[in-house]
């Protein structure tokens, strides 16, 4: 039996050096690729208005999917809105478009990745409490379902999410490159000496 053991150890434990550093953040954000990111791509397109100013001035939709019970008292119209609707509905349409791509290229990633849950919580909270969202859809932990949208889907969207806040990019990532530039000491003649970035 301990042979048996020491032969698991063994194993495993070579695969944790030679893989474990670096195998879970980039598979982390390829999974975020495959799985989300066109998903949240596609969305935030929806929200953009329209012309060359579309990114600074949502569209009525972007409004009726983030605040749809005060677009509902507002007759459908953003100008009907407060004031402070409008800088919510840009960050949140910006956030969608540049936190998924830091993600990818590995810039910024834990932080990225940090304002993702964040972005994911507000979601489904509209989902659930202002647009609705049906008792099936939001699911629950502990049952025989394993298809609700809030409790099953976005569980393991959070679990991928904390795995780039708590490990980082991995070793191809922005992230890594800018972290591994060594300093390059360059003398003079008058003794002092300049650091410069590679």
């Amino acid at each position: 039996m301990n042979s048996l053991i020491s032969l698991h150890d063994e194993i495993f434990g070579a695969i944790e050096r030679q893989l474990g550093s670096w195998i879970v953040p980039i598979l982390a954000r390829v999974t975020f690729l495959g799985v989300l990111f066109v998903y949240y791509w596609n969305s935030a397109t929806t929200k953009l208005g329209s012309g060359a100013l579309g990114w600074l001035f949502p569209s009525d939709g972007a409004y009726i999917q983030m605040f749809p019970k005060a677009m509902e008292s507002a007759g459908y119209s953003a100008a009907n809105l407060p004031a402070i609707y409008w800088p919510i509905a840009v960050a949140g349409t910006w956030a969608e478009f540049i936190l998924p791509v830091l993600i990818i290229i590995g810039l910024a990633t834990r932080m990225a990745a940090l304002g993702m849950i964040g972005f994911v919580f507000v979601q489904s909270y509209v989902d659930v409490f202002g647009h609705g969202l049906a008792e099936r859809d939001i699911g629950a932990w502990f049952d025989n379902q394993a298809y609700s949208l809030i409790f099953d889907q976005r569980a393991f969207w959070m679990f991928l999410l904390v795995t780039l806040v708590v490990k980082g990019a991995g070793p191809l990532s922005l992230d890594s490159i800018m972290r591994h530039r060594q300093p390059v000491v360059i003398g003079d003649n008058s003794g002092f000496h300049v650091e410069k970035r590679r």
